[in-house]
Formats: C-alpha cells, sequence, structure tokens
C-alpha cells in the first residue's frame, strides 16, 4: 500500500544530496579518465627508459578512454537515481499541494512559458514574483491532481468491467463503493480543472501588473484562497485513493 506522509519539507541534506549527485554525474567522466591520465603522463615525462615511457604512452591513451567510458556508465547511474530520487521527493512534496518555496523542484514541469514569466516577474518585482509563484505552485498542483485523477478514474472503470464476471456475494457491495469513488474523484479532477484555471488567469493578471506597474493589493485575497484550494484538494484526492488501496487489500482478501 502506498503510503505518503503529509507536510514533507524539503532539508538541507535534501539540497546538498541533490547537487552533490548532479555534480558527481557531469564530473566524473572527467575526473576518471583526466587524474589517470596525469599520473602516467608524469610518469611519461620523467621515464628515461624508453620502454617504459612507451607504456606509458599506452597507458596514457587506455586511462583516457577507458576513464571517460567509465565514467559516463557511473554517471549514467547517477542520473538514473538521481531521478528516481527526484520523483519520490516530488510526489511527497505534492501530498499536500505545492507550495511557493517548492517551485524549483518542479521546474521541470513549468512551461517554457512560465519559467520566461517568472524569472522576468521577480527581476522586476519581487512581491508580484512571490506572487507568481503562488499561483504557479497552483496550477502545478491542479495539473497534477488531474492527471492523478485520471489515473485513478481508469482503474477503477477497468475494475468495475472485472467486477461484471465475478459471481461474489461481495462484488455488489465493491461495485457500489467503486461507483461512491467513481464520482469523488470526479469532483476532484473537475474542482482540479476550475483552479488550474483560476490559478493561469491569476499568473496572467499578475504578468499585466509587473509590465504596467498596476497596484497588485486587490488581488491578495484571491491569492490566498488559491493557496488554500492548493493544499485542500491533494488531500482530498489522496484521501480517496488510500480508500481504494484500502478497499483493494478487502477485496484479496475475500
Amino acid at each position: 500500500m502506498r503510503e505518503l506522509q503529509p507536510g514533507y519539507e524539503i532539508t538541507r541534506k535534501d539540497v546538498a544530496k541533490d547537487k552533490l549527485l548532479k555534480i558527481g554525474a557531469w564530473s566524473l567522466p572527467f575526473i576518471l579518465s583526466i587524474i589517470p591520465a596525469l599520473i602516467f603522463l608524469l610518469s611519461f615525462l620523467v621515464s628515461s627508459a624508453p620502454s617504459w615511457a612507451i607504456v606509458s604512452g599506452f597507458l596514457l591513451i587506455v586511462s583516457l578512454v577507458g576513464g571517460f567510458i567509465l565514467g559516463l556508465i557511473i554517471s549514467g547511474g547517477l542520473m538514473y537515481y538521481r531521478s528516481r530520487w527526484l520523483a519520490e521527493v516530488r510526489e511527497r512534496l505534492a501530498v499536500d499541494g505545492i507550495k511557493a518555496e517548492e517551485v524549483d523542484w518542479f521546474k521541470h514541469e513549468l512551461t517554457t512559458a512560465e519559467k520566461r514569466s517568472l524569472q522576468d516577474i521577480e527581476a522586476r518585482n519581487l512581491l508580484l514574483g512571490d506572487a507568481f509563484r503562488d499561483s504557479l505552485a497552483a496550477r502545478l498542483t491542479a495539473t497534477r491532481i488531474q492527471k492523478s485523477a485520471k489515473h485513478e478514474l481508469a482503474l477503477i472503470k477497468r475494475r468495475q468491467g472485472k467486477l461484471k464476471y465475478l459471481k461474489s456475494e461481495n462484488s455488489n457491495a465493491f461495485q457500489e463503493e467503486l461507483g461512491k469513488d467513481f464520482e469523488k474523484l470526479t469532483k476532484i479532477q473537475k474542482e482540479a480543472e476550475e483552479m488550474r484555471v483560476e490559478a493561469e488567469n491569476r499568473m496572467h493578471q499578475i504578468e499585466t501588473a509587473a509590465k504596467h506597474g498596476t497596484n497588485f493589493s486587490e488581488t491578495e485575497l484571491a491569492l490566498k484562497k488559491l493557496s488554500a484550494r492548493t493544499s485542500e484538494l491533494p488531500m482530498a484526492l489522496e484521501s480517496a485513493r488510500m480508500e481504494e488501496e484500502i478497499r483493494k487489500e478487502l477485496e484479496k482478501e475475500s
């Protein structure tokens, strides 16, 4: 059963780990090829014996090529591990809604226009930049909820189809429960779509305010409302998902 604890916060350890994995993945091919090559190069330069000079030159070439290939292999492993680890961190962050300060961890999910707008607005006005980040966080949360709810709805439809062919005393009860879950997830998906549209409209307003220097104080209440919905919907989706997983366990037992 999938268990994700709400209220997860990014720690310094997470930040340091991400930096180390990123630096390691990019630097290892060069470190593993250059350092051994430098050793053999020094050995080649200081060697007085012609035979050892030839051997050192050969080992120099081998270490450059072999070290680089070995570094690429290890680098690929680190990048794969980092992608899996980051996916897990993002899932834990998104359980109770993505916050403005966590947007940087989801930058790969932003569009090119959103990244450019965020950079431009923050360069002009930090207050508007924070507001834009809030709206971006809400948009990211809503999009994730939509995708997750769509996936869960597809699973429920599939299970409903399978239960039609099962002759069990509990099948009707399970069908009713699945129907309730389907309605609940459909409602969550609809609310997520409304939140996404609301967040995108708020982003356009902030962009306009940043370009024309208009007063943005009247939108603060709307932003607070949007932030509140950002934390409510993910918990509702997670609750529905947990209920469905518990029902699967009960169904397996029966």
